[in-house]
């Protein structure tokens, strides 16, 4: 039971190193703990808020109560299933701003700057947009592809983001990411284009590649090297040798949790535990990030939302059109349109995403009960606040213990209230005069600070991008776990690359920067030069220094 490299996780990242490995030649086993990915519940794009609360498809995993927002215990869904959280997600694809990945490299990141991950985004996609080409890949497996934005809210909403002084801007995955424009989805053909779809079907075909389903308990160290990974299959205990390296790509939260089980963490916590320590990582857990986002819902003067869909007859009928023909509004994942700006002067780039969705809805599929209506998910993109993942036992089959600490900031107060104030002031312009009825949440009488912030404790949610947990940084950094090669320093043969690597998060969804990471991770596995840098030269507002738009 070898082969060249064992990864473990069937995710964003995993099937991309997959695909690039056994492409090179390489013999792959990958381990996942959840089964398969086919059915209408994931491939269907429309279909989105069922798989990740399904318990078939989602680990469960949940926060402890987060003591700045009122003692709420939020969820955290990952994939538990082939393509990870790639099946499970929005689906919205977001490379991050280029001066996210110039953070990166200033953290200690060395080899990771936009000049740097730039080529490797290239390289896994096969763009279907509009906009400047060169700063797009065209042959990669990954097709990326834009919504028909035919409900008249989504160009509603762009233009009111002109109208109230923003930049529109054609590709924000492109020259500038700042300003109003179609939202970009991992969509293809009417299907989920997931990691899976991607990457790991087509490595299958090339007959390199072993996928065992099992629950990982343990990497297997001797003599201060990775040999392989134990496994739980079916009640029965397994290694899965290496002969060459360990891969951990199981997510920013179950990839410190397997660190640590292994013997790799803060030694303090490890002997708490009766874990006997092998490298002494004080940064394992530590580092941990999300994006937090705020639903702001108002109701609709028209009855064009998809709110007339959604009864068991609506439903059924798009089902039905998505089953046979892969079209209609099944297709979509409903995120077409989006914006990304700047909270105040002196933010040099876009520091506030916003989805928008021609419903008012939660992601739990709960829809609002004033019927007709539609929502911004809005929130910060670069809060300060750290938490921490560590053990709740030995147990490998016990979930871990995850604290995000949000809110615990005060900026971080500032920032989500900016983002209500300025939501606001976009849904008043005049292309959404016909559209607006009222505000439904948080509702126009709450204007005051203490208001806002009451609103935030109760309502704030998870926009499901945890990172950070294993980050990427100088060997000689105490708080450092992998080193730019993602290479776990004090173990030889392992390597970590998921979300968990990520110095600081990036702005916008993880998907695409999980992917890239298992793109680049990939060459190093390889041992191969990495692709050349770019020398495009992104863009930025010129007036960032006086001007919030």
């Amino acid at each position: 039971m070898s082969s060249d490299f064992v990864i473990v996780g069937a995710g964003s990242a995993g099937c991309a190193m997959a695909y690039r490995l056994t492409e090179a030649g390489a013999t792959v086993t990958v381990v996942e703990h959840g089964g398969s990915d086919a059915g209408p519940f994931i491939q269907m794009p429309g279909a989105l808020s069922y798989p990740m609360n399904m318990s078939l498809y989602d680990w469960g995993l949940k926060s402890e109560p987060e003591p700045h927002l009122g003692g709420r215990v939020l969820a955290t869904p990952r994939g538990k299933v082939i393509g990870g959280s790639s099946s499970i997600n929005g689906m919205v694809y977001v490379r991050g701003h280029a001066r996210d990945f110039d953070h990166w490299s200033d953290s200690g990141a060395q080899g990771w700057a936009y000049a740097d991950v730039l080529p490797y985004f290239k390289r896994m996609e096969h763009w279907h947009g509009e906009g400047d080409a060169d700063w797009r890949g065209h042959d990669g497996p990954l097709h990326i592809t834009r919504g028909p934005r035919a409900n008249p809210l989504f160009n509603a909403f762009i233009t009111a983001g002109a109208q109230a002084g923003y930049p529109v801007t054609p590709d924000y995955n492109g020259e500038a990411q700042e300003g109003f424009g179609p939202m970009e989805a991992t969509i293809w053909r009417g299907r989920r284009w997931s990691a899976a779809n991607a990457y790991l079907k087509p490595a299958h075909k090339s007959g390199r590649l072993r996928l065992v389903r099992g629950l990982a308990r343990r990497v297997v160290i001797e003599d201060g090297r990775a040999m392989g990974v134990e496994i739980d299959r079916r009640g029965t205990i397994e290694v899965l040798r290496a002969n060459r390296e360990v891969v951990l790509a199981a997510s920013s939260l179950n990839t410190p949790k397997l660190l640590m089980l292994s013997g790799i963490g803060p030694a303090g916590h490890l002997a708490g535990h009766g874990i006997p320590v092998i490298a002494d990582r004080p940064g394992v857990g530590a580092n941990l990030q999300d994006h937090l986002e705020l639903y702001l819902q108002f109701a609709s003067l028209q009855p064009i939302t998809l709110y007339k869909y959604w009864n068991l007859w609506g439903k059924a009928l798009i089902g039905a059109q998505w089953l046979f023909t892969k079209t209609g509004l099944g297709a979509s994942n409903q995120f077409e349109a989006c914006a990304f700006i700047r909270s105040k002067a002196g933010v040099d780039y876009p520091d506030i995403q916003y989805h928008f969705l021609p419903i008012a809805v939660r992601y739990d599929g709960r829809a609002a009960a004033e019927g007709h209506g539609f929502q911004a998910h809005v929130g910060p993109m670069r809060s300060t606040s750290r938490g921490s993942v560590t053990l709740r036992s030995a147990d490998p089959a016990a979930p871990p213990v995850i604290r995000f600490n949000y809110m615990s900031q005060p900026e971080d107060w500032d920032d989500f209230r900016r983002c209500i104030r300025l939501t606001r002031e976009i849904f008043a312009q005049e292309s959404f005069k016909p559209f607006v009825k009222h505000e439904i949440q948080p509702g126009s009488s709450l204007q005051s600070d203490a208001e806002l912030d009451a609103f935030i404790r109760d309502h704030a949610e998870s926009a499901y991008h945890p990172c950070g947990t294993a980050r990427i940084g100088r060997r000689d950094d105490p708080l450092a776990v992998v080193d730019p090669e993602c290479r776990v320093i004090g173990v030889d043969g392992l390597r970590v690359a998921d979300s968990s690597i990520f110095p600081r998060v990036t702005n916008g969804n993880l998907n695409a920067p999980s992917i890239m990471v298992g793109e680049k991770a990939a060459d190093h596995l390889l041992g191969r030069a990495p692709l050349p840098p770019a020398n495009q030269e992104p863009k930025l507002n010129p007036r960032w220094r006086e001007s919030q738009r």
